[in-house]
This record gives C-alpha cells, structure tokens and sequence, in this order.
C-alpha cells in the first residue's frame, strides 16, 4: 500500500463511519437533517434563495455501503447552495484586471484557496452570470483533465464555468464535504470518462448521495484525518525511500557478487582443484612457446606485485599476477588504420569493432565499416578470429564485452582485445576476466592511469598492468556459474515493478 492508497482507506473509513466513534449524546443526523431542512424553508420564504425542485428519494440499491444508525443517506443538493460560473467576454479587456477575484479550475489545489492569479472587474462581474461565492465555500473542477479537483475558499471569489460552487446551509461542516468529495473523487472521474472533453455536470454532482454524520461526529472525523496525516506524509517519505533503494537493489547487488565473486568469497575452495600456481606455470610455458613460434612478441617483464599493491586478501590456493601474465592485448596501430583500414573501407566484407559497438557486458553487432578480408589476413595480430575480450581504451573505457569467436572481425580504431593463452588447452576462462573487469576493484584497476582530456583514455600497456586475482581453473567454472545464477535472479528482481507490502 503506498501513501496515496493508506490516505485513501482512512478517507474510506471516515464516511463509513468507521474511522471515529459515535456518541449517543451528539444527536443523529435525522434530527440534524430537519433543522436544515427548516432553515432551508426559511431562506426561500424570505427569498434569499430559490426553491428547488425536490431531488429523488434515496433507494436502497444506490447505497453502496451501510452506515451507522445515527447517520443518514442524503443527496448532496440537500447540503447547501451549488452553483456554478461564468466567463466574462474576452472581447471586453475591460472586463478582467479588477478586484474581484476570479478562479479557474487550474487554481484549485485540493486545499485552501488564498489567492488567484486573475481577477475581474465590477463591469465585468454585472456582464456575466458569475456569482461571487462566499469564504467557506467548497469548489469542485467539472471539466477536462482536472475533474473533481477540490478547494476551500478563504477569500470571496467567483468562479469559471468548469467550477461548482457550494454554499453550504447551517450543519455541514465544509471540510467534511471537502473530504467526502476527495474520497469520492474516483467516481466523479468515471462518470466524465467517455467524452472527447471529460465533464461532470452539476446535476451529477447534487445528485450524489452522501453518508451524513451529525455535525459533532463530522468535526471529530475532520480532526482524526488531519491527526492522521503528518503520519502519512511520514510514511510517504518512508515508502519513497525504501522505493528508491528497491530500485537501486538488483544493480547494487550485481556489484557486490562480483566483488564477492572475486573476493574467493562467493564460492568455497576446494583442495582437490589445486591452485593458481601451478596453473600459472601451464600458462607461462604456453607464452613462451607462442613466442618461440614467433605468434607474439616477448614483452618486457613486470615487476612483481607487492603485498601493499594487492586491493585485498585472496584465498591460499589463488594467485595475483597481471593480464598480460594470462592474455595477449593488443590493438591496432595508428599506421596501421592510416595504411591499411582507412583507405580499404567497403560496404560488405570483415567488420570493424568501433568503440559504440561495446556495451557493459555485450556487444551490439550492427558495423559501419568493413574491410577486405585480404588487408585483414594482412593484420594478423589486430584480426579477431577467436574468443577474446573486446576493451574501448577511448572514450566509454570500463564497457567491456566478449566476442564469441563465430566469425572474422576486426578491430577498428579505439578498440583493444585482451585474447587468453587457451591456446593448446583451457586455463583462463573469458567471462571470469570479464567479471574481474567489470567489478569494482577491476574498473579501478583498468581506470587508475585514465587521462581526463575531451575523451578519456587509457592505453594499452595500462590494460596488460591491470593486476589480476585468478583462482583455479575449476574454481572459475563455480565463480562463473553462481554468478549467472544469481544475475539472472537480479534481472528478475530489476524486471519487477515495485510492489510495497
């Protein structure tokens, strides 16, 4: 239940006659029903007001609720004076700008109505069927997309034609009707549903019944309802705030298992799986018969990680080390775009990897441009022909996703590729390094030589000295597989609309 709906119910149960109790000595709404009916009488006989036809009897069927045995069923005409009012001409500037304050729907505010931002003048009043409606009188909106919009004047006003005006007879306590017709709102609009302008006429509106408590209990349900909203509005902000944090859950969680993930702390180690080390040797001894096969160049050795480098404490059987102790990343050469790609672009053949088609965690495979697949044989070591991961080092720095392998691309200008040593066997699986890269602890690690110019940038040798936790390779296959399942439970609770209790 949300703050609109809780204010909804209290108003329910106020003219339910639920919402306070009755007291035997306040009399009861018949006895309070006759008297103004005689001073209704009285009125007409001193032709202060008109006499009006009789509304209909109330028949059980309309009686959407029972009430309590001192209250009684009326029709709002019954109440007070209900008038609505007019618009002086336009054609007469003369008219308007005078003291006479004049209200359009607009104006009202579901409160108390002080002021108005325009007026007419006496001319313009005597020129128009418009009444100057007294402090006190309850106001509705008929027309358009403000029906049953409300107010309380506290200053003598008149009113537009899309206004209904009531002059309240001796025995109703006005905001007892401003907060029965607030309750009653809904139903006011359903009725002005179905026109190309919405509308409520006041003949709808004084044909309404209402449930009437004698004038003591309506005073005690005003009081209860404005009791009970600094509660409300406390609760509102509650709901706002506990909304907000709903929202921001499913993301915030995303992030903390990953950190978690790779922490060592979302899954259990496991002996039997061996450890880091070791698998850090197989690597090694890959790399370097890549680079006696002349497939990569011998990079220069890192220095090694200190205890006060490393971001936090990693299980026994994990080992730090760097992405270019694990993967080749590269990109392609200015020269190479000057010489080779630029000058070669075609409608159909090789697709380029620009930084826009990299988002965080996916790719968006619609290409601007393609090359020959000749001049991308040329450029073996830009080539994409295998799964790797794909890393903008320009501009969005931080959207990193994974190229499946399934077909030829390329890289295009801007765009790094960071290619596991998987060559002869598995031992560094792509969608861990994505997690690492895409959590916290990764993006600051791949951001911390970030330059701030008109785009950002970081280069290439900052991706290779990206320090790196690596477990087992089985340990990864655990770490990548929770992290799916519980992703997939994030994207269900993102998928939710919020749904207060």
């Amino acid at each position: 239940m949300n703050a609109q709906d809780l204010k909804n119910s209290i108003l329910q149960r106020a003219i339910k006659g639920k919402l306070v109790p009755q007291r035997k000595e306040e009399g009861t709404a018949k006895e309070l029903l006759a008297e103004i009916r005689a001073g209704k009488a009285r009125l007409v006989k001193e032709k202060k007001i008109k006499k009006n036809k009789p509304l209909p009897e109330i028949t059980d069927e309309e009686k959407p609720f029972d009430i309590p045995e001192s209250w009684e069923w009326v029709r709002l005409g019954e109440l007070g004076e209900w008038c609505s009012g007019a618009t002086p001409s336009r054609q007469h500037p003369e008219y308007f700008g005078g003291e006479i304050p004049w209200l359009k729907t607009g104006d009202l505010n579901d409160g108390y109505i002080k002021e108005v931002p325009e007026s007419i003048t006496d001319e313009g009043f005597q020129h128009s069927s418009t009444k100057i409606n007294p402090i006190g009188s309850v106001l509705i909106a008929m027309y358009g997309a403000t029906i049953g919009r409300l107010g309380i004047l506290q200053i003598p006003a008149t009113t537009n034609q899309a206004c209904c005006a009531c002059e309240l007879f001796s025995g109703i306590y006005n905001k007892y009707l401003f907060y029965f017709l607030l309750a009653n709102r809904k139903n006011f609009i359903k009725q002005g549903a179905g026109g190309a302008q919405p509308n409520i006429s006041k003949a709808k509106i004084i044909d309404t019944i209402i449930p009437l408590p004698p004038l003591a209990e309506q005073r005690r349900i005003v009081d209860k309802i404005e009791k009970l909203q600094p509660d409300i509005d406390a609760y509102d902000k509650a709901q706002t705030k506990l909304q907000a944090i709903e929202q921001r859950f499913p993301d915030a969680m995303k992030k903390s298992l990953l950190q978690y993930a790779i922490e060592g702390k979302l899954v259990p180690q496991r002996k039997e799986e061996g450890n880091a080390k070791d698998l850090l040797a197989k690597i090694r001894a890959e790399k370097a018969q890549l680079i006696k096969e002349k497939k990569i160049k011998k990079s220069k050795p890192l220095p090694a990680i200190t205890d006060d480098e490393k971001p936090f404490d990693i299980p026994d059987s994990w080992a730090w080390c760097y992405i270019n102790d694990v993967a080749f990343v590269t990109k392609l050469a200015g020269f190479e775009y000057t010489k080779n790609i630029h000058p070669n672009l075609v409608k159909n053949g090789i697709p380029l990897f620009k930084g826009k088609n990299i988002q965080a965690g996916y790719l968006i495979e619609r290409f601007e441009s393609y090359i020959p697949e000749k001049i991308s044989d040329m450029l073996p070591r830009s080539q994409i022909s295998s799964k790797c991961l794909l890393v903008p080092y320009v501009g969005t720095i931080g959207n990193i996703a994974i190229f499946n392998g399934k077909y030829k691309a390329h890289l295009g200008s801007n765009v790094g590729k960071i290619e596991v040593f998987n060559n002869n066997e598995i031992h560094v699986l792509e969608e861990y390094v994505l997690a690492y890269l895409k959590s916290y602890t990764g993006y600051i690690e791949l951001t911390k030589t970030k330059k701030a110019t008109a785009q950002s940038s970081i280069s290439i040798d900052a991706i290779r000295k990206v320090m790196f936790p690596l477990p087992p390779l089985a340990e990864q296959h655990r770490i990548v597989a929770k992290l799916e399942e519980l992703q997939l439970l994030c994207q269900q609770l993102a998928s939710q609309s919020y749904s207060p209790l």
